[in-house]
């Protein structure tokens, strides 16, 4: 069985993350709930920030946080010395409100509100990656209504498509992000904003796709900006001071994954660009990155408390959760594979083979289908690993299921990150029916 993190087995037999019992964690907090080793959270951000110090590499950590957002991960991300990369209004007030340095936040998103720029102009955020032309647009009439500079880097897309599921493959030509690097999109971007009076151009940034498994694609597509910002450099004196090469990067979520250490993706992207740069004569840049699944995703585990069970007959078994598509929606939408234990049982064979449903109202609403575990009880406490990206970011209500708990766990301490909805939650913003029939 592999184990991620501080995970470990009791002398009971109990899963243990952090140190701490997680069926204790499941009795305090009730399931389903979220738990977090914050512990392998530091470890993963020290591997990325630390390979590029040993480099002698300028360098920001971005953590890209759309893959779980809440005020104690960026206070966490924050003593780490992250920066932060958040994609809407929300996760720049959530940043904001827990008190993230605001000049170490990057701004994304193809379609950003005025509003949304307003509040980033506000509160003077480090930078805005800058997707389109109607964007370029409003920061240049809202910078200059203020009078007010921002630093911008141009997202393009270019033309490197990642070995990944079509629906998260976001660096080929056919994107919704970004200008295109081959069709002058860039170059037009490039004129716009090059030398305006308040908008200050660092870069380029790009983003190949998710969960990759090597570093091939990172560098054909930095080869690829490194030529553009050398064309731009003999045109127009350009000296781009910051490349963002994205995220991406893989993690292990079954024994088919075979994902690379944080330190190779950063020392390849680095020999790249070092060498593309050298050879045309260039400064080299500061390189930005942005894990966000690879920070935080095999530090999240799911627990779950198993009820009905059900057998088709030379078919399969089944076993139900009291949880599901609600609180992790990759299964359904992605076809995302898991690997899970029974967490009082984690020092027995996998002796059965079950189909892990979850409650919701839908037939699709399977998190592992053909699940190698344990012999399974009603009231028995299921862990899903590598819950920790995608998860709790993407639940949602349906079937007005209250969203999960979220703990963090470290040197067996434990702390409630995210209170579970109540019913109450759920309806606090709805109104009764005022129209009458007739009138």
């Amino acid at each position: 069985m592999h184990l991620y993190g501080t995970q470990a087995i009791s002398e009971d037999g109990h899963l243990t993350i952090g140190q701490v019992d997680t069926l204790e964690l499941a009795k305090e907090y009730g399931t389903p709930l979220f738990v977090y080793d914050t512990a392998l959270i530091r470890k993963r951000a020290r591997g990325f920030i630390d390979t590029f110090k040993k480099l002698g590499v300028k360098a920001e950590v971005a953590y890209a946080s759309k893959a779980f957002a809440c005020v104690a991960v960026y206070q966490l991300a924050a003593e780490e010395n992250l920066s932060l990369d958040v994609v809407s209004g929300g996760e720049l007030f959530t940043a904001l409100k827990a008190g993230f340095p605001p000049e170490r936040i990057h701004f994304h998103g193809n379609n950003k509100s005025i509003a949304e720029l307003e509040l980033a102009f506000d509160s003077k955020i480090g930078c805005i990656v800058v997707d389109n032309f109607y964007e370029i647009q409003l920061l240049q009439a809202i910078s200059e209504r203020r009078q007010q500079k921002m630093r911008i880097l141009l997202r393009v897309t270019p033309g490197v498509e990642a070995h990944t599921h079509d629906f998260i493959t976001t660096g080929q030509a056919d994107s919704k992000f970004g200008f295109d690097l081959n069709n002058g999109q860039a170059d037009e971007a490039f004129q716009q904003t090059f030398k305006h009076e308040y908008l200050e151009l660092l870069g380029l940034h790009c983003h190949i796709g998710s969960q990759i498994f090597d570093t091939a694609g990172f560098g054909l597509a930095g080869e690829k900006l490194i030529d553009k910002i050398s064309d731009w450099n003999k045109s127009h004196d350009f000296t781009c001071t910051v490349l963002n090469l994205g995220g991406g990067f893989g993690i292990r979520y079954t024994e088919e994954d075979a994902p690379l250490e944080p330190q190779v993706y950063v020392e390849d992207m680095i020999t790249v660009v070092k060498t593309k740069a050298t050879v045309l004569g260039l400064t080299m840049p500061e390189i930005w990155i942005e894990p966000g699944r690879s920070l935080v995703g095999d530090a999240g585990t799911s627990l779950y408390t198993i009820g009905s069970q059900k057998t088709v007959p030379n078919v399969r078994k089944y076993i139900a959760v009291d949880g599901g598509m609600s609180d992790n929606i990759r299964p359904a939408l992605y076809d995302a594979k898991y690997e899970a234990i029974i967490a009082s049982k984690a020092d027995e064979s996998k002796s059965e083979t079950y189909t892990v449903a979850g409650k919701l109202c839908e037939s699709g609403d399977k998190l592992i289908i053909d699940a190698k575990l344990q012999e399974a009880a009603s009231g028995d406490v299921l862990a899903i690993f590598c819950t920790g990206a995608y998860g709790y970011s993407m639940a949602s209500n349906y079937n007005r299921v209250p969203r999960p708990a979220v703990v963090f766990v470290e040197d067996g301490k434990h702390q409630l990150a995210i209170r579970r909805e109540s019913y109450e939650d759920i309806v606090q913003n709805d109104l009764p029916l005022t129209l009458k029939k007739g009138e």
